[in-house]
């Protein structure tokens, strides 16, 4: 019996889900290739019909991951997109996978066409922030937002003491404009 038409359509999203899951979680070095297509549940000789290497499935992944939290950013107001982004909820992984915040030091160690698709990445995080306009101070703003929001969550997820991190966060949601009251 022949494949569907989108057969190899839904093998590449089951393999990006999968390594959009693993990867948020373990990193570049700590998913390999065996476990995304496991997690997928696919052998690993299927992966090279979709990806030529373990770094295009990084840069796509990360890719997919964000396109994933696009509604959620889209639907919320500001106020609810930063306390929904600098949530205890996202610190767990429960709701919210972002690459921008889970990959922030793991990035930096890879190849160009990575870090590439995370300037892409971060370059609409920020205009998604931006809502003031488009003057210099609005872009500043936006700038200003988003790295309150990425930074605190990447350090807030690498500690351990509970009530340091939600210190981070509040101190975060100040920062980025909002309060949760």
């Amino acid at each position: 019996m022949p494949w569907s038409d989108d057969h190899k359509a839904r093998t590449r999203r089951r393999i990006l889900d999968a390594a959009a899951m693993l990867f948020t979680r373990h990193g570049f070095a700590g998913a390999s290739i065996d476990d995304v297509m496991r997690q997928a549940g696919l052998t690993r000789g299927a992966f090279y019909a979709h990806f030529t290497a373990k770094d295009a499935l990084y840069a796509e992944a990360l890719h997919h991951a964000a396109r994933a939290n696009v509604p959620r950013l889209e639907e919320a107001s500001a106020r609810e997109r930063v306390l929904g982004y600098l949530s205890d909820a996202h610190r767990a992984g429960e709701e919210i996978h972002c690459p921008l915040a889970c990959l922030v030091s793991d990035v930096t160690r890879q190849e160009t066409r990575v870090r590439e698709t995370y300037t892409r990445l971060f370059r609409g995080f920020v205009d998604r922030c931006q809502t003031d306009g488009e003057d210099m101070t609005a872009r500043r703003q936006a700038i200003q937002q988003a790295v309150a929001m990425i930074g605190g969550m990447a350090i807030a997820r690498a500690l351990e003491d509970d009530a340091l991190a939600d210190e981070v966060l509040e101190a975060c949601r100040a920062l980025a404009g909002v309060t949760d009251t």
